[in-house]
């Protein structure tokens, strides 16, 4: 008997499903997962050795709070497919920090610990903000986070970033990375996005569900073949390392830091709203006001045990959801086993490495197609939005993609604008939702939670549907 939609979260697969499922979902997000430690492991001028702590405390720290969110505790959890990493939103902040005398590492710990626990006491409240997302707001977040994550798609397809910063005549200065968009990794690249299409196509059942795993596993072993793949370090990695709490010592405690991943906390938990009501309607089950507290309380906790565990504030990765969408498997359960092997990665760092061999040029053609399948999904909750009847919707889609894609277009749009603006001004998906939310205020009014909960079902339908 097929699995109804709503009970397709509950469901739970044999492990000779659930487990290269899980594992899809590791490999995907996993070089997003390791850049945040490496940034700031690297400005901080920590040794190699804390710096690979670091990204084991991190890999450790996903896995607790991917199994806060996914498997949830009483009052704590969203309770959907999903997968928890450090967020890119804290970098700008956190790289401050590391610059200001007397902060450090410590400081940065103490303030993810104080944000964390903002984030988690005040998730109640910014929950009833829920009327404020009808499906035009939704869909329009859900669009701007797909279309602004092809950026990421397209770099990793380039192999990194199009320019890198080096010493010239001892000075750092940015130049063009000689190694981006090279024939071969974008060969590589073009054989793993074929791969998933063809098994997306002609597959069936679990080889489909599989299809961006195979994907992987098909450019790796190409990118092998032709010496791009690099295991060195899997040989002298360690088998196990255990991740203590405060490894560097206890933490500080700073009034701006603090305040500043405080602000930061706030922007993490309405991109959060975005994807849980993204997964709502991926996965069929629309998301109430209390899964949505429940969902941004265990962001807040995630990101306090990322401050215990030597790491940094965490937030629902994106890319994961566009997973989700790609595989159709929306058991909960997926994810709460990627937690599992985040765990045994970060315990465990000779098979970390093994994953991190992975080439940015394989990852980049299996990104083409989940982040595209974000965007897809906003797409689809935007046609159950009445466009004839009130013609005004346009507008908010219009203004409010519009604002979302500036960073995305003109990354120094801002740059005259205040610093302490920055981590504000600096995320698209932040700017798409206050401008939304903004306009769908401005031309519609603002409707209750129920009217909120009867067009989110409706969007859900026409998802599931068209």
């Amino acid at each position: 008997m097929p699995v109804e939609p709503a009970d397709a979260v509950e469901e739970r697969l044999p492990a000779a499903r659930l487990v290269p499922l899980a594992l899809q979902h590791v490999l995907v997000m996993y070089a997003g997962a390791v850049a945040v430690p490496l940034i700031v492991g690297r400005a901080l001028g920590l040794p190699s050795e804390d710096v690979a702590f670091l990204i084991s405390a991190d890999l450790f720290a996903c896995g607790l709070a991917t199994l806060i969110q996914s498997a949830g505790f009483p009052g704590v959890g969203i309770r959907l497919p999903v997968m928890m990493g450090v967020t890119f939103a804290s970098v700008g902040p956190m790289l401050s920090m590391a610059a200001t005398p007397g902060v450090g590492l410590l400081g940065i710990y103490g303030s993810v610990i104080a944000a964390g626990l903002f984030g988690f006491l005040v998730a109640p409240y910014v929950s009833r903000l829920l009327p404020l997302f009808p499906p035009v707001v939704t869909g329009t977040i859900i669009l701007v986070i797909g279309i602004s994550l092809m950026r990421v798609g397209i770099n990793w397809a380039g192999g990194g970033q199009p320019t890198i910063t080096r010493i010239v005549d001892g000075m750092p200065a940015t130049v063009p990375n000689p190694a981006y968009a090279q024939p071969g990794g974008l060969g590589i690249a073009f054989v793993v996005l074929l791969t998933i299409l063809a098994l997306i196509r002609w597959g069936r059942g679990f080889l489909a569900n599989v299809a961006v795993l195979a994907g992987i596993v098909a450019g790796s072993v190409l990118a092998a073949c032709l010496g791009l793949m690099h295991v060195e370090k899997v040989a002298a990695a360690a088998w196990f390392a255990p991740v203590l709490p405060f490894h560097f010592g206890w933490p500080q405690f700073h009034l701006v830091p603090v305040a500043t991943m405080c602000v930061v906390m706030i922007v993490v938990m309405i991109e959060s709203t975005g994807m849980f009501l993204a997964l709502g309607e991926i996965t069929g089950r629309p998301v109430s006001r209390a899964d949505l507290a429940r969902g941004l309380r265990a962001d807040g906790l995630g990101t306090l045990v990322g401050g215990v565990f030597n790491t940094f504030p965490y937030t629902s990765f994106s890319q994961n959801v566009g997973l989700v969408g790609v595989t159709g498997v929306r058991s909960r359960f997926v994810t709460v086993a990627g937690g599992v092997v985040m765990l045994a990665l970060g315990l465990l760092p000779k098979m970390a490495a093994l994953v991190e061999a992975v080439p940015q040029v394989v990852l980049g053609g299996a990104g083409l197609v989940m982040f595209g399948m974000v965007a897809a999904t906003g797409a689809r909750i935007l046609t159950a939005v009445d466009f004839r009847g009130r013609p005004k919707n346009q507008f908010v889609v219009a203004v409010a993609v519009g604002f979302g894609l500036i960073p995305l277009v003109a990354p120094t749009f801002f740059r005259n604008l205040p610093h302490a603006l920055h981590p504000l001004l600096e995320s698209g998906i932040l700017l798409a939702s206050i401008a939304a939310v903004l306009l769908n205020a401005f031309f519609n009014g603002v409707g209750s939670a129920e009217r909120a909960g009867r067009e989110a079902s409706a969007a859900a339908a026409a998802v599931e549907h068209v």
